[in-house]
């Protein structure tokens, strides 16, 4: 079956065409390179993997209850609609949001791995080079895994977010060859990042945290690259360069903020549009959750160096200025620790049961002795 016949509404053309600008820039510098990136390029080889192996894709999911969420995290929940549906209904709902979700996941990691090779093509140094080729790996890595559990575990997908699509749009259009890293390394992959841990730490479901823990591995070190490589370089700009970068992030802020909302979801259900903003709007679940996206971002764009007066208000109006102080670190060091110990629990309780099956092909051998 085409992916193209499970979407739920048509996608459209098969194929966006953005428009590419800016130079395709060689360096004969060969031997110079910044430890820092150097090494996070050595981890970048290293940390390599196959989804084929580490993910256990024989896990069985329920596509009426894909994550086992609470029903408070459904922006119906607590409405009139909410209490007319069947349990039918709202199992389909749920398919309904979880494929949205994950959609959203998957087109963003597309333009995650069509950036990571624009930067490759534009950035002037080689050690950004090679660091970012090892990110354009991981970015088709994670297109193949949320494709596969779209299509073989959920059975439906969606179309790409209308803003979503501007954003990646605005940043691959743009000719500066630092605008791929902050569009996508620090807006895109830091919302993804903040979303992906919010599934990955409430759901119930063993095959999304493993997919999520583990692709978040990946995302801690693709921020850590944007950072070092926009801190260095940020220190060298003008304060009206400065500012039209500050801009680029407020309007890339609201856009991802006015993203999460999954109208697409409940107009299929027959809400009005105007109600279904409003629900959204109104969801306590859905207000923390939006709040949390930007945990990543903000620390993030306030350690490259761009927090101008205009950027601040502009986080002060959205209710999330004081994440500024988050420990940005700590926070990608928490991902990586909880990927390792996934799969230390997970080759633990094999190895476990490889043992067992021994022991009692053992007992059973010599029972017939």
């Amino acid at each position: 079956m085409s992916s193209r016949d499970l979407y739920v509404q048509d996608p459209g053309d098969p194929l966006w065409k953005v428009p590419a600008s800016g130079a395709a820039r060689f360096s004969w510098e060969y031997d110079d390179g910044r430890d820092r990136l150097l090494a996070l390029y050595q981890k970048g080889k290293d940390k390599q993997w196959d989804a084929e192996l580490r993910i256990d894709w024989d896990l069985e999911v329920d596509p009426k209850d894909p994550l086992g969420t609470p029903d408070e995290s459904m922006s119906l929940y607590g409405t009139k609609y909410w209490d007319k549906m069947t349990q039918k209904d709202r199992g389909d709902l749920r398919q309904h949001y979880t494929a949205w979700q994950f959609s959203q996941f998957l087109h963003g990691e597309q333009g995650a791995m069509v950036c990571a090779a624009r930067i490759v093509e534009s950035v002037p140094d080689l050690d950004a080079k090679f660091y970012s080729a090892t990110q354009t790996m991981d970015e088709a890595r994670h297109a193949e895994i949320y494709s596969r559990f779209l299509k073989d575990k959920i059975g439906m997908l969606y179309p790409v977010n209308d803003h979503l699509q501007t954003l990646l749009g605005d940043t691959l259009k743009d000719s500066r060859w630092d605008m791929p890293y902050l569009g996508m390394q620090v807006l895109i992959e830091g919302l993804a990042l903040a979303g992906f841990g919010m599934i990955r730490d409430t759901t119930t479901k063993p095959l999304p945290k493993q997919i999520l823990a583990y692709v978040m591995q990946d995302e801690a070190r693709h921020v850590a690259f944007g950072r070092m490589a926009l801190r260095d370089y940020y220190k060298q700009l003008t304060d009206a360069e400065l500012r039209e970068r500050e801009d680029f992030v407020i309007e890339g802020c609201y856009l991802m903020r006015d993203r999460l909302r999954g109208l697409e979801v409940l107009e299929n259900f027959g809400i009005p549009k105007a109600e279904a903003a409003e629900f959204t709007e109104q969801s306590p679940f859905l207000r923390l959750f939006r709040k949390l996206l930007f945990s990543r971002i903000v620390p993030c764009v306030k350690d490259i160096g761009l927090w101008g007066e205009r950027l601040q208000r502009a986080y002060v109006d959205m209710g999330v200025f004081e994440m500024g102080d988050a420990n940005l670190d700590l926070l990608m060091s928490q991902d990586e620790e909880l990927a390792e110990k996934l799969d230390e629990e997970r080759f633990a309780g094999e190895e476990a049961a490889r043992t067992a099956e021994v022991a009692d092909a053992v007992a059973r051998g010599s029972r017939l002795g």
